[in-house]
């Protein structure tokens, strides 16, 4: 039930109406999609029968409350009980309802766990996390400087063993790298996180390493890629990343056979550098027709355009995109519906876009390990929300080895007589 109000507009614990209001609301919501997900249940299985004719699957009560933290506040939960008497004809045991929508170990919300690894980020100790929070979500239940410590450590861990997985059983056909400079934690000024993401042959994107080092440095690289071929990955079909990578002297090393596609975004600040500000726009609209181009001639002939219009005066500028022409112009032997995700490393840059370049450099409390172990749970979040690259189906015949002309699957030929 709802509190009174005092003449301030708080109520009596000291927090507002409308929070409180919130919070009632959500608890209510709450309430009423669990039972609906537990009837729904029960009725799904009516038919379900003991030898006497009494259904084995009923209403059983309540759980013990407890209480839970959403981004709405700590609300409180009754969880309606299911008595389920099905006995699992494989393993001998008793069927269990397990809700969806609560699980029995959950004390939090997904998008709760998400803010603690970015706060931590942002510079908040574990005994900070409490009087923050506490403001936001009217509770520090569930909070303790215990339980984020606790939670630190599981993340390391789930770091550690995401980073010592077998990658024999996965292929990547695709992977996009980059160095990202986060300005957090990371001991060093020049040091940032390296990341790997992938396509498989599915089509589905995926995170395939995350570890700290040197954006500069091919030796960080070529350690991170070691690491990836010791444990079974794949040489991938192509690769993206900004060409200022060391990344290129690593893949070269350790994956020859992959080929390279220059980032177009990075590619195209470093030409923008080069010119000054009054020829900016119309050189970045000359750009934008080189990789938007209908085919590679046409994307060939753009670049013609460019260095055309821009040799005489801006040679350097030229040079940047005609030295690595055919690093640049890679995307256009593999499918058209691809294009869009291969030309850019715009994978990794959406995804730390909710921490990078905002923050300034942390001193003090906070460990290497601790701040790896919280990016790899962000980007672990966020990685649910991926989507798989367009017509996911053509990917398993980049890796077969099909060949595409002008973004079109390529006519096979046929078998000559022997």
């Amino acid at each position: 039930m709802l509190s009174v109000v005092n003449d301030d507009g708080t109520t009596a614990n000291g927090s507002s109406l409308i929070d409180e209001i919130v919070r009632e609301g959500a608890r209510r919501m709450l309430a009423a999609a669990l039972e609906a997900e537990v009837n729904a249940y029960i009725a799904e299985l009516t038919d379900q029968r003991d030898e006497t004719g009494r259904r084995l699957v009923v209403r059983n009560g309540y759980h013990q409350p407890r209480k839970v933290t959403t981004a709405a506040g700590a609300v409180e939960v009754k969880a309606p009980r299911v008595n389920d008497k099905r006995v699992d004809e494989a393993t001998g045991e008793r069927k269990r309802f397990s809700s969806a929508i609560l699980p029995p170990w959950c004390r939090k919300s997904p998008k709760i766990s998400e803010v603690l690894p970015l706060l931590y980020l942002h510079g908040l100790s574990s005994g900070d996390f409490v009087p923050a929070l506490e403001q936001f979500l009217g509770s520090s239940a569930g909070l303790s400087p215990a339980t984020i410590t606790r939670l630190t450590q599981q993340w390391q861990a789930d770091h550690t063993a995401f980073m010592d997985r077998d990658l024999a059983e996965v292929d990547y056909v695709y992977v996009w790298a980059d160095g990202i400079h986060l300005n957090v934690r990371l001991e060093e000024a020049k040091a940032c996180v390296l990341v790997l993401i992938g396509v498989r042959a599915d089509g589905s994107k995926e995170l395939v390493a995350l570890k700290d080092g040197y954006r500069e440095s091919a030796e960080s690289w070529a350690d991170l890629m070691r690491d990836c071929a010791r444990r079974g990955m794949r040489a991938p079909v192509l690769a993206v990343g900004d060409g200022a990578l060391g990344f290129w002297k690593a893949l070269a090393e350790v994956f020859p056979e992959t080929r390279e596609q220059r980032c177009w975004v990075h590619k195209t600040a470093n030409v923008l550098d080069a010119v000054p500000k009054s020829a900016q726009p119309g050189a970045k609209k000359a750009i934008q027709d080189i990789y938007n181009a209908e085919d590679r001639d046409h994307a060939e002939a753009a670049i013609k355009t460019f260095a055309k219009l821009y040799g005489a005066k801006f040679p350097k500028a030229v040079k940047k995109i005609t030295d690595d022409q055919e690093q640049l112009l890679a995307f256009f032997d593999f499918p058209a519906e691809h294009w869009i995700h291969l030309r850019t490393t715009n994978p990794i840059e959406s995804t730390f876009s909710t921490v990078r370049l905002r923050t300034r450099v942390t001193r003090g409390a906070g460990s290497r390990t601790a701040a790896l172990a919280m990016v790899f749970k962000l980007v672990e979040s966020a990685q649910q929300r991926w989507r798989a690259v367009n017509a996911p189906h053509l990917v398993a015949l980049v890796r077969a080895g099909a060949r595409f002309e002008r973004g079109l699957l390529a006519e096979r030929p046929k078998a000559t007589a022997a």
